[in-house]
């Protein structure tokens, strides 16, 4: 019979994977597992902001406390890398704690737990409806000179590493041969355009996808890895393919996207248009957004895929840039309601302002799991965008700009209007003219305060915002019916935290239609 299943599996290894599709209408948390949750009586106080050693979480802490990052309407789970990492004394640098150190990728790291812990998890998530999501790292190993020991690592010889250089950032193909990290902490460089490494690499990911039932990959320092090497990579894993593509540069970025490439990355441009636009103090150029999404359009093969965030593990929290809150609600409104997949890091929910490695890691237990302001409207978004999803042609929509100011710019995507300022908490009496595709006297909601927006003569809305610049997100009301959210009832069998990939869809799908030419106008009164 073990036979019989193996021979099985091995006819349909793709049968269950989950394809870019699906991920598109999901909403990820993003942990490293080393700090997301403490076993049962650990010491709660025993990892200080700027520890550089292991604080206690595994993948069974994480598993133990699904329910903070479900109630909060997530629907998918992106943890650290689960390969072996560097296992000797303490570094200059601390201790591989947040797993990007790999020696043998083809182990499990230890430290995080055992293979039925891990399989564990992936369990419980798809139990829930969610999907499981690995970062994986193929560019390098780390090791403790420029002239390392490869016994120790998954690749032996040495014509399977390039050999050492430091990176010429002005060329490409430095990037991809020469080795990240410096001589207290070399990064050795994979030569993955060996085809005994491709080969193994193949094989590998194959394997741990199927094994753990892996939903989705995201794929460390992306871009320093020769472009050609991931079609087949990501072929053999079967699964989504999200890269990083660190820099501001879009024409660089949008080469990984795309069939000759990955499925999607990190949307690091547009992550910076929103710093420059949003952060207090900065810049506050509202119109660096709008232009990114103008080339996003045109350079990228799949808007709709890019992983949109503002914090992860490599950059400062947002509240170490910006010290208004309203900066950060409306920059979070922006990368749920526009084209993308809304990506939160753990802590960023919390409030939490640390700025580079490793301040920027925190551990999360020291928040006490608080339902947050913030954490209230990642709540409400998720919920809003999940019954979209399910219900509406909504995430397959274009979204659209409507207006931009100086203080703030308004998209359109399917039926819901969104409105972004950069005030700030204060009020202003300024105001942003924003064109709509509703008629005249449509009901619309404010799904952030349940407000109810009527649309008057001449299809003019004037929103008076007496709590400084707070993001508005309107929806005709009729529409919200079966939502759950500002008392209307949902239909049976919904759930907030529902996706568009589970297993028994909703049959209700509402009939959008809005115009190409703008009927309305809503003024914001900021």
């Amino acid at each position: 019979m073990l036979l019989i299943g193996f021979v099985i599996a091995s006819l349909f290894p793709l049968a269950l994977a989950a394809t870019a599709n699906q991920w598109r209408g999901r909403s990820i948390y993003q942990v490293i597992v080393d700090r997301y949750a403490l076993p049962v009586g650990a010491d709660p106080n025993g990892c200080p902001p700027g520890s550089r050693t292991w604080c206690g979480g595994t993948w069974d802490t994480i598993r133990e406390n699904l329910d903070y990052i479900q109630n909060a309407g997530f629907t998918a789970l992106w943890i650290s890398p689960v390969s072996q990492n560097y296992e000797g004394p303490s570094t200059p640098y601390g201790d591989a704690y947040h797993g990007y150190w790999i020696a043998d990728a083809s182990q499990l790291n230890h430290r995080f737990g055992t293979s039925d812990d891990l399989k564990a998890l992936s369990d419980e998530l798809h139990r829930r409806g969610m999907y499981l999501m690995v970062d994986v790292v193929v560019n390098d190993v780390m090791s403790t000179s420029t002239n390392p020991d490869l016994s120790t690592y998954m690749f032996k010889d040495k014509s399977q590493y390039h050999p050492y250089c430091t990176i010429d950032w002005s060329n490409t193909t430095s990037e991809e041969r020469c080795w990240l990290g410096d001589t207290v902490i070399p990064l050795a460089d994979i030569n993955t355009e060996d085809p005994t490494v491709v080969s193994a690499f193949g094989n590998w990911i194959q394997s741990l996808v199927a094994e753990y039932n892996i939903d989705g990959l995201r794929i460390d320092a992306a871009k320093h890895v020769n472009i050609d090497f991931w079609p087949t990579f990501c072929g053999k894993a079967g699964v989504f393919c999200i890269g990083e593509v660190f820099g501001s540069d879009i024409n660089e970025a949008a080469e990984y996207q795309g069939p000759n490439s990955l499925d999607s990355i990190l949307h690091y441009p547009m992550y910076n248009a929103l710093v420059e636009a949003f952060t207090i103090p900065g810049p506050q150029n509202m119109s660096a957004v709008s232009d990114m999404i103008a080339q996003s359009k045109t350079k990228f093969k799949d808007p709709g895929l890019l992983g949109n965030f503002i914090e992860n593990q490599d950059i400062p929290r947002w509240r170490n840039l910006s010290v208004d809150p309203q900066s950060l609600y409306n920059a979070m409104v922006f990368n749920f309601m526009s084209d993308g997949i809304p990506i939160v890091y753990y802590g960023q929910e919390q409030g939490f302002n640390g700025n580079a490695d490793p301040y920027n890691r925190e551990a999360l237990w020291t928040s006490g799991y608080a339902n947050s302001t913030t954490y209230q409207l990642i709540s409400t978004l998720n919920q809003f965008r999940n019954f979209l999803v399910n219900t509406t042609g909504w995430v397959n929509s274009e979204m659209q700009v409507l207006a931009t100011t100086k203080y703030g710019i308004s998209i359109l995507k399917g039926n819901v209007v969104s409105i972004m300022t950069n005030i700030g908490s204060p009020p202003q009496n300024v105001s942003v003219p924003v064109y709509t595709p509703f008629e005249s006297s449509t009901a619309t909601t404010n799904i952030l305060t349940c407000e109810q927006w009527a649309v008057g003569s001449n299809g003019t809305v004037d929103a008076q915002y007496s709590l400084g610049g707070v993001p508005v997100v309107l929806i005709p009301s009729a529409l919200l019916e079966g939502s759950g959210l500002c008392g209307y009832n949902a239909p049976a069998g919904f759930s907030k935290h529902t996706s568009a990939a589970s297993t028994l869809q909703l049959s209700v799908f509402y009939y959008v239609v809005f115009l190409s030419s703008c009927l309305g106008v809503f003024k914001c009164m900021l």
